[in-house]
């Protein structure tokens, strides 16, 4: 069984995975992440964990904004200090909501709980699904935005793109050849439509294709200064908690 875990205490964190490994079923923890946008990143280029081990407060948000981010379909155990999320729990893909401390008795009757789900599914599907389940959950991403401006109705396609900002509660793309055009999209929709192979977004202004992008400077209290072409406007920076799946994005 391949397990996520988030959490931001590291201490805490080993715990958990020092409990996982001694339930009698081999179990391999794939990482432990700390934040939101961290789990959102690996999320998109990782294969999907069998179960995740899920803290509700990380370092930068509730866990929750995850959920509102991608489509997540993983089950889950939610490992808190807080009891008042129970509800809002239950309401995602939850097996169990267990309160820190946590004992390996409660943590191994939440595994037992997930093996019972597993195996009840198993039994209900044909063995030859699984190749066909596999293949309906390639996500598709948006390949064109239609673009409005008076009249006139434009059909620009993502390949076209060299980034989309954020200016004044608007949303704009902008094309390789430099054409600004606004969109009715939200940067928060946009993670949800774009290939995150092709697209990163760099901090809460913009989201920029790889192509985009001619070179990265370090800058001052840890962000990367970016060059782009065609050129905006203003300076575009990596913010700091970015900068480490940034680079591993730069480089796949």
């Amino acid at each position: 069984m391949k397990i996520l875990i988030l959490e931001d205490e590291g201490i805490i964190a080993r715990h958990l995975e020092g409990l996982v490994k001694q339930c009698p079923q081999p179990v391999e923890v794939l990482s432990v992440i700390p934040s939101v946008q961290e789990a959102l990143h690996w999320l998109r280029i990782h294969p999907s964990p069998d179960l995740i081990l899920m803290d509700i407060h990380l370092e930068d948000d509730l866990v929750f904004a995850l959920f509102d981010s991608i489509d997540l379909t993983v089950p889950v155990i939610f490992t808190t200090a807080y009891d008042e999320y129970v509800i809002q729990a239950f309401k995602v893909n939850s097996i169990d909501y267990l309160l820190k401390p946590i004992q390996y008795e409660a943590l191994a009757a939440a595994l037992d709980k997930y093996h019972t789900f597993e195996r009840h599914f198993a039994r209900t599907l044909p063995a030859n699904m699984a190749p066909l389940l596999a293949q309906l959950k390639v996500k598709e991403y948006k390949d064109r935005f239609m673009v409005t401006l008076g009249n006139k109705i434009q059909s620009i396609p993502t390949n076209d793109i060299a980034y989309f900002f954020l200016e004044e509660k608007m949303t704009f793309l902008v094309t390789d050849k430099g054409a600004r055009l606004p969109i009715n999209y939200s940067l928060d929709l946009l993670s949800q439509v774009l290939d995150p192979h092709e697209f990163f977004r760099v901090n809460r202004q913009y989201y920029i294709a790889h192509r985009a992008i001619q070179a990265a400077h370090h800058y001052s209290t840890g962000k990367l200064k970016l060059e782009l072409q065609p050129s905006p406007k203003e300076m575009v920076f990596v913010s700091g908690d970015r900068v480490t799946p940034f680079k591993e994005w730069l480089g796949k």
